[in-house]
Protein backbone atom coordinates (compact mmCIF):
# COMPACT_ATOMS: atom_id res chain seq x y z
CA UNK A 1 0.00 0.00 0.00
CA UNK A 2 1.31 3.38 -1.21
CA UNK A 3 1.24 6.57 0.07
CA UNK A 4 -2.38 8.12 0.25
CA UNK A 5 -3.42 11.73 -0.37
CA UNK A 6 -6.03 13.61 1.84
CA UNK A 7 -8.30 16.30 0.27
CA UNK A 8 -9.51 18.59 2.93
CA UNK A 9 -12.18 20.50 0.93
CA UNK A 10 -13.36 16.93 -0.20
CA UNK A 11 -12.59 14.74 2.57
CA UNK A 12 -11.62 12.32 0.35
CA UNK A 13 -8.94 9.33 -0.03
CA UNK A 14 -6.91 8.50 -2.60
CA UNK A 15 -3.19 6.97 -3.99
CA UNK A 16 -0.59 10.00 -3.82
CA UNK A 17 0.09 9.55 -7.63
CA UNK A 18 0.88 12.67 -9.98
CA UNK A 19 -1.86 11.50 -12.48
CA UNK A 20 -4.52 10.91 -9.77
CA UNK A 21 -3.92 13.81 -8.09
CA UNK A 22 -4.24 16.37 -11.42
CA UNK A 23 -7.12 14.34 -11.94
CA UNK A 24 -8.93 14.89 -8.35
CA UNK A 25 -7.84 18.64 -8.60
CA UNK A 26 -9.75 19.08 -12.10
CA UNK A 27 -12.78 17.68 -11.10
CA UNK A 28 -16.07 19.15 -10.94
CA UNK A 29 -16.83 18.01 -7.11
CA UNK A 30 -13.13 19.06 -6.00
CA UNK A 31 -13.42 22.94 -8.09
CA UNK A 32 -16.82 23.25 -6.14
CA UNK A 33 -16.02 21.91 -2.64
CA UNK A 34 -13.29 24.28 -3.01
CA UNK A 35 -15.18 27.19 -4.21
CA UNK A 36 -17.79 26.63 -1.31
CA UNK A 37 -15.34 26.24 1.25
CA UNK A 38 -13.40 29.76 0.15
CA UNK A 39 -16.76 31.58 -0.52
CA UNK A 40 -17.47 31.07 3.50
CA UNK A 41 -14.82 33.29 3.90
CA UNK A 42 -16.04 36.46 1.70
CA UNK A 43 -16.92 39.73 3.32
CA UNK A 44 -20.68 40.97 3.44
CA UNK A 45 -19.92 43.65 0.83
CA UNK A 46 -18.23 41.22 -1.54
CA UNK A 47 -20.59 39.10 -1.57
CA UNK A 48 -23.46 41.52 -1.76
CA UNK A 49 -21.74 43.39 -5.09
CA UNK A 50 -21.22 39.84 -6.98
CA UNK A 51 -24.78 38.74 -5.93
CA UNK A 52 -26.65 42.22 -7.10
CA UNK A 53 -24.37 41.91 -10.40
CA UNK A 54 -26.59 38.57 -11.14
CA UNK A 55 -30.17 37.97 -11.98
CA UNK A 56 -32.16 35.64 -9.96
CA UNK A 57 -31.93 31.53 -10.90
CA UNK A 58 -35.54 30.55 -11.91
CA UNK A 59 -34.47 27.20 -10.91
CA UNK A 60 -33.63 28.11 -7.39
CA UNK A 61 -36.98 30.07 -7.22
CA UNK A 62 -39.72 27.75 -8.34
CA UNK A 63 -37.89 24.83 -6.68
CA UNK A 64 -36.09 25.86 -4.04
CA UNK A 65 -33.39 23.95 -5.11
CA UNK A 66 -30.43 24.15 -8.00
CA UNK A 67 -28.48 21.23 -9.60
CA UNK A 68 -25.59 23.44 -10.10
CA UNK A 69 -25.13 24.88 -6.36
CA UNK A 70 -22.89 27.04 -5.80
CA UNK A 71 -21.50 27.24 -9.36
CA UNK A 72 -24.68 28.32 -10.57
CA UNK A 73 -24.21 31.98 -12.94
CA UNK A 74 -27.55 32.88 -11.23
CA UNK A 75 -28.16 34.34 -7.93
CA UNK A 76 -29.85 32.29 -4.92
CA UNK A 77 -30.41 34.83 -3.21
CA UNK A 78 -34.01 36.40 -2.12
CA UNK A 79 -34.82 40.08 -2.54
CA UNK A 80 -35.15 39.77 0.90
CA UNK A 81 -31.73 38.29 1.63
CA UNK A 82 -30.10 40.80 -0.62
CA UNK A 83 -31.85 43.56 1.70
CA UNK A 84 -30.57 41.69 4.95
CA UNK A 85 -26.85 41.60 3.15
CA UNK A 86 -27.27 45.57 1.78
CA UNK A 87 -28.20 46.55 6.00
CA UNK A 88 -25.36 44.51 7.19
CA UNK A 89 -23.08 45.92 4.68
CA UNK A 90 -24.07 49.78 5.39
CA UNK A 91 -24.03 48.79 9.10
CA UNK A 92 -20.22 47.51 8.69
CA UNK A 93 -19.62 50.73 6.97
CA UNK A 94 -20.86 53.03 9.74
CA UNK A 95 -19.13 51.15 12.21
CA UNK A 96 -15.85 51.69 10.14
CA UNK A 97 -16.60 55.27 10.23
CA UNK A 98 -16.95 55.39 13.83
CA UNK A 99 -13.93 53.54 14.61
CA UNK A 100 -12.20 55.69 12.26
CA UNK A 101 -13.27 59.26 12.79
CA UNK A 102 -12.54 61.81 9.41
CA UNK A 103 -11.41 65.34 10.62
CA UNK A 104 -12.70 68.26 9.17
CA UNK A 105 -9.97 70.45 9.43
CA UNK A 106 -6.41 69.65 10.63
CA UNK A 107 -5.19 71.51 13.87
CA UNK A 108 -2.40 74.28 13.71
CA UNK A 109 0.00 74.80 15.68
CA UNK A 110 -1.81 78.13 16.91
CA UNK A 111 -4.51 75.94 17.98
CA UNK A 112 -2.37 73.70 19.59
CA UNK A 113 -0.84 76.17 21.25
CA UNK A 114 -3.79 77.69 22.36
CA UNK A 115 -5.61 74.75 23.95
CA UNK A 116 -1.99 73.97 25.53
CA UNK A 117 -1.97 77.14 27.27
CA UNK A 118 -5.87 77.30 28.66
CA UNK A 119 -4.88 73.60 29.80
CA UNK A 120 -1.91 75.25 31.73
CA UNK A 121 -3.93 78.19 33.10
CA UNK A 122 -6.55 75.77 34.62
CA UNK A 123 -4.07 73.54 35.75
CA UNK A 124 -2.21 76.12 38.06
CA UNK A 125 -5.78 77.84 38.62
CA UNK A 126 -6.97 74.72 40.11
CA UNK A 127 -3.19 73.46 41.98
CA UNK A 128 -1.64 75.58 44.69
CA UNK A 129 1.65 74.99 44.08
CA UNK A 130 3.46 77.22 41.27
CA UNK A 131 5.31 74.46 39.66
CA UNK A 132 6.02 75.19 36.32
CA UNK A 133 4.47 72.14 34.24
CA UNK A 134 7.14 70.49 30.89
CA UNK A 135 5.73 68.31 28.33
CA UNK A 136 9.13 67.49 27.33
CA UNK A 137 12.77 66.87 29.46
CA UNK A 138 16.21 66.70 29.09
CA UNK A 139 18.20 64.42 30.53
CA UNK A 140 20.40 64.95 33.56
CA UNK A 141 23.37 64.16 31.94
CA UNK A 142 22.79 66.36 29.01
CA UNK A 143 21.99 69.69 31.21
CA UNK A 144 24.76 72.11 30.62
CA UNK A 145 26.41 71.08 27.63
CA UNK A 146 27.07 73.20 25.38
CA UNK A 147 28.71 70.24 22.64
CA UNK A 148 25.45 68.51 21.98
CA UNK A 149 23.75 68.00 18.04
CA UNK A 150 20.89 70.08 17.41
CA UNK A 151 18.71 67.15 17.88
CA UNK A 152 19.87 66.07 21.71
CA UNK A 153 19.63 70.35 22.45
CA UNK A 154 16.98 70.95 24.67
CA UNK A 155 13.84 72.07 23.31
CA UNK A 156 12.41 75.75 23.36
CA UNK A 157 8.83 77.07 22.52
CA UNK A 158 10.56 79.29 20.26
CA UNK A 159 11.53 76.22 18.17
CA UNK A 160 7.23 75.32 16.95
CA UNK A 161 6.61 78.90 16.79
CA UNK A 162 8.20 79.32 13.50
CA UNK A 163 7.86 76.34 11.82
CA UNK A 164 5.86 75.40 8.89
CA UNK A 165 4.11 72.30 9.46
CA UNK A 166 2.37 72.64 6.09
CA UNK A 167 5.74 72.09 3.84
CA UNK A 168 7.12 69.52 5.92
CA UNK A 169 4.90 66.84 3.85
Amino acid sequence: MGKRYYCDYCDRHFVDDLEARKKHLAGVMHMRMRKDYYNQFKDAETLYKEETAKLTCKRFQRFGECVFGSNCRFSHYSREDLELLKRQVEDQQRWASFKNPVFKEEPTLASWLEKRNQSILLSKASSSSSSSVTVWGTPAGFVGRLDLPPSLQPLKIEDFTHSDFDAWG
